[in-house]
């Protein structure tokens, strides 16, 4: 009897151990991302790291400040600027209508914008402003193209302001309304299109200069023409939600969303690694890899913003960076951004 309890008791502990051991494996993303944000070399972080998978929560964790002059602590629920993440907003929004038959992506814009001067109005369709084949290159309007439309990719913030002049002329509605509406649909309670009252909410931004030295900038300098695709109001759980509603189903139907994911131009990106991946319609597809991933970034170092959303669909799994400082040297930049990417995509949780 003796003997027997002694077996038990050592398989028992063995069991314990084992299942012990395989919970910390699992959960060693979790260690690794707390390791990983405490660190100071070669920059430090601050901002919110969020990870959800199924809809359910599975790491979530604010480090740093809101304010590095007051020193108030970042909060989960802060409220970030978008930047580029804002593309596949306004995207959904003009696949809304091609739904609905308003817009035909194939289309020249000059049929929806007949009064703009620019010859390039006559060849440059939707689908070349949404997936950055336009040709059209800087802040500004400009008469010259920078290649002929189609044949090349150049990542153009002024292609989605233009895509955004098509969605409100062609829907009858502001974009303020319009994601109003999308928020609310998508039940993303915290964010918030940019007015004079939303925008008190924002969580400062801190550009952080060559020499290490940061500025805080007070007030946002962006305006509505970069709203399109440069700036809306979000939190990162937020952007979790948003991510369930796209990608299941809930915004688009299948063959549309079908027209989003897929791509006929690919383009390189710090985050994803050396080798092009594709871009959609505001969406990087890097579908070569292992795991299938689906992401966009976010970087305005005038503003103070980083961020990176991702979303690996076997899994149902968001993962958002979303820092309230931004570095003058690029080469640093995305450095917290690529490496919680990269432990996540190491770890248990997207097997």
């Amino acid at each position: 009897m003796r003997h027997f309890f002694k077996v038990a008791s050592v398989a028992f502990i063995t069991l314990f151990t084992s299942c012990n051991s395989s919970a910390q494996q699992k959960d060693d993303y979790s260690v690794k991302i707390d390791s990983l944000i405490k660190t100071t070399s070669p920059r430090s972080f601050n901002g919110v790291v969020y990870i959800q998978q199924n809809g359910k929560e599975k790491y979530a964790r604010a480090f740093g400040y809101a304010d590095f002059n007051k020193k108030t602590p970042l909060k989960i629920n802060d409220k970030f600027s978008t930047m580029s993440i804002a593309k596949q907003i306004t995207a959904t929004l003009i696949l809304q209508q091609v739904e609905k038959g308003t817009i035909d992506l194939q289309q020249p814009i000059r049929k929806y914008l007949p009064d703009l001067k620019y010859s390039w109005a006559d060849t440059v369709t939707v689908h070349h402003l949404l997936n950055h084949t336009s040709g059209l290159y800087s802040d500004d309007l400009k008469p010259n193209l920078k290649f002929k439309t189609g044949k090349e990719f150049s990542y153009s913030n002024i292609g989605y302001y233009v895509a955004g002049l098509v969605l409100e002329k062609q829907s009858g509605k502001s974009y303020q309304e319009l994601v109003t509406a999308l928020f609310k649909k998508c039940k993303m309670n915290d964010s918030f299109y940019p007015t004079e009252t939303s925008s008190q909410l924002l969580t400062k931004g801190h550009t952080i200069k060559e020499d290490g030295i940061f500025k805080l900038n007070e007030k946002s300098d962006f305006n509505p023409t970069n709203y399109f695709g440069s700036h809306l109001i979000i939190t990162a759980p937020d952007l979790a939600k948003w991510n369930e509603c796209l990608h299941n189903g809930k915004l688009l139907k299948p063959e549309t969303y079908q027209l989003m994911t897929n791509y006929s131009i690919t383009a390189t990106h710090p985050i994803f690694g050396k080798n092009p991946i594709g871009y959609g319609y505001g969406l990087r597809i890097n579908d070569k890899a292992k795991i299938n991933e689906i992401g966009h970034t976010g970087f305005h170092p005038g503003e103070g913003f980083t961020a990176v959303n991702l979303y690996y669909p076997k899994t149902k799994t968001s993962v958002i960076v979303m820092e309230n400082q931004a570095n003058e040297n690029f080469d640093i930049a995305y450095y917290f951004e690529e490496q919680v990417r990269k432990i996540v995509m190491e770890s248990q949780l997207l097997k």
